[in-house]
């Protein structure tokens, strides 16, 4: 980022943003935290002024030809310790009194950011780096916390102390010395935005880097099996070193580009502090100032430039902040490809019949998905969708969640537009078990759970019994408290599919999806859950997506995909006798088992 306008709307933009985390409208707790902490800024910043004066007068008093007034001197030094004690006593107490602000504000935006991305279509998820992605909240939560510091407890008292320095310098020493002090200050803050500006140009390649160094980490691990079939190991490890020795590199450009910026700022205060210096000491020298004088402007300009030498790290970590909270707004700044209506209903289940009309839908407008995909799906009935791979089966299963709209035609379930209801509600009523199951890193008991909030053990069990793995949970040494492992690695394809069928049981919804439900089971559970599923189906509205056509025999209706339409439509019998697409998918499947059981 340079020092642009541009860039000065974005800094602006950025403060209004996160300023109602620090003053939040329905919080007066929090709001009574800041007005204290602003109180203690101003007590603590008027105790430190009034040590240079203590300062002052016990060096005036020690000075030839004064009665040395032993007591009174004593007393101006004890009231000088406890001037800087009390200094640092009310910054403590301050920083204490404003900590709860900051987590607060914290906590505060890490939720609504999170909150947001589970607001987000599936369409985002699929084209973003997940590492990248929780890089970037990390820092942008984190970002606020530190902005919210150093602009109410440095920038804020330094403009308060050069403005009270200033008024002190114009009655003892004249408005020659006020100038001085404010073309210094006006001087370190040029250098220090002008270099610090050139830095963030580094410190923005560099954080793009490390972003882009986690994210293939992340990605590798995550393809943990995918490496070892392939004995990546090696190649996965040099495209590791290149990335993080991209990032060694920017970011040993950036650390030597700060030894310029301190060099360049430590110049420029101490030209100040031996102007001052010596202007006093010639002052003294005609009689004008006394000792204590002199003590007084080293000690108010000392003072003064601790919080300057600080600038250049608070104006980094500010410029720093709004990077990275820029590109966190910019996460929640995405819009949901797939919102409610502002009039949108409750879905209201009676029957559970699905209706597709006409449906259309690409994932881009120029590769078309469906092409017009009608069918009817009575209540209570089953409907299995077969076809070639491509064909458009997964994409009917998202399209009824409504992870993406429909660009032509539509969907509906008793009537009612599913593109008019509330999603909250349609998703409530509709239950599937994925081709491809992800459990959460936790226990096998959590995972089932997971498929209705407050469920107590004995569903748990339930349901883990009507998919035949409550066998297996009993033999596990923790039972239901065995922990599953990353994206459930610790479990079996069958044994996580078997999971994903019993959160699904425990769910219980009028509109069932199947998608290619036991395709990774063998063939004795394949046969237990089978009878399982058509139980359950006999009481809801099943699409079943099948590429093994065994397993949908018993369906009331199949429909036949080919190419984003329906090719064929009928029963299991009805379309073996038609001797068409299905019919000649059954008899390669019948084949290929004739082979492999020989």
């Amino acid at each position: 980022m340079t020092g642009g306008t541009s860039d000065d709307r974005l800094s602006w933009s950025m403060f209004r943003r996160f300023l109602p985390y620090l003053w939040p409208e329905h919080e007066p707790a929090i709001r009574r935290r800041v007005v204290a902490s602003l109180v203690l800024i101003l007590i603590a910043k008027a105790t430190t002024l009034l040590m240079p004066f203590a300062y002052k007068g016990a060096i005036d008093r020690m000075a030839p030809g004064l009665q040395p007034g032993a007591a009174l001197t004593v007393a101006l030094v004890v009231a000088y310790a406890a001037a800087r004690f009390g200094g640092v006593f009310f910054d403590n107490v301050r920083n204490t009194i404003f900590e709860r602000v900051g987590q607060d504000a914290t906590q505060r935006l890490a939720t609504h950011v999170f909150r947001h991305l589970h607001d987000l279509s599936l369409r985002f998820h699929l084209e973003r780096r997940t590492g990248a992605v929780t890089k970037v909240i990390e820092r942008g939560t984190k970002s606020i916390d530190v902005m919210l510091y150093f602009l109410l407890f440095n920038i804020g008292p330094t403009v308060i102390e050069l403005g009270a320095v200033a008024i002190i310098f114009w009655v003892k020493f004249g408005f020659g010395m006020v100038a001085a002090t404010f073309t210094m200050v006006a001087a370190y803050i040029l250098f220090t935005r002008r270099v610090t500006d050139w830095r963030a140009k580094l410190r923005e390649r560099m954080n793009d880097l490390d972003t882009g160094t986690v994210a293939k980490a992340v990605d590798s691990l995550l393809n943990y099996e995918t490496v070892k079939y392939f004995n990546a190991e090696d190649r996965e490890a040099a495209r590791y070193e290149k990335a993080a020795r991209a990032y060694a590199d920017a970011a040993v450009k950036s650390e030597n580009s700060l030894a310029w910026l301190n060099i360049g700022q430590s110049l420029i205060t101490n030209l100040m502090m031996a102007g001052a210096m010596g202007f006093t000491v010639w002052g003294w020298s005609k009689g004008r100032f006394t000792p204590g004088d002199v003590v007084l402007v080293n000690t108010l300009l000392a003072q003064l430039f601790r919080p300057l030498d600080m600038l250049g790290m608070v104006y980094r970590t500010i410029r720093q902040g709004l990077i990275d909270m820029a590109a966190m707004f910019n996460l929640i700044d995405a819009k949901p490809e797939v919102v409610d209506l502002p009039n949108a209903q409750p879905l209201i289940v009676s029957e559970g019949r699905v209706k597709f009309d006409n449906v259309r839908f690409g994932y881009e407008p120029e590769r078309p998905i469906l092409k017009g995909v009608s069918f009817l799906v009575p209540g209570g009935k089953t409907l299995a969708i077969v076809g070639p791979s491509g064909a458009g089966k997964s994409t009917i299963a998202r399209l009824l969640f409504r992870f993406y709209d429909v660009t032509g035609g539509s969907i509906s379930i008793d009537g009612q537009d599913i593109g008019r209801v509330q999603q909250r509600t349609l998703r409530a009523n509709i239950g599937i078990v994925p081709q491809d199951t992800v459990l959460f890193n936790d226990t096998i008991g959590y995972n089932i759970a997971y498929g209705r909030e407050g469920a107590d053990q004995a569903e748990i069990e339930a349901a883990a019994r009507g998919a035949a793995i409550h066998g297996f949970i009993s033999r596990l040494p923790d039972g239901y408290k065995a922990q599953v492992g990353e994206r459930g690695l610790k479990l079996s394809g069958g044994e996580k599919q078997r999971v994903a069928i019993a959160r699904t049981l425990l769910k219980d919804p009028p509109v069932l999806i199947l998608d290619e439900a036991t395709s990774a089971l063998d063939s004795r559970t394949e046969s237990e859950i089978q009878r399982t599923l058509r139980d359950v189906s006999e009481r809801r509205t099943t699409i079943v997506i099948a590429h093994r056509l065994s397993t949908i025999v018993d369906a009331d209706e199949i429909v036949v995909l080919n190419e984003g339409r329906v090719a064929e439509r009928g029963t299991h019998a009805s379309l073996l006798r038609q001797g068409g697409l299905y019919a000649e998918m059954w008899a390669r499947q019948a084949a290929e088992q004739e082979m492999t059981e020989a």
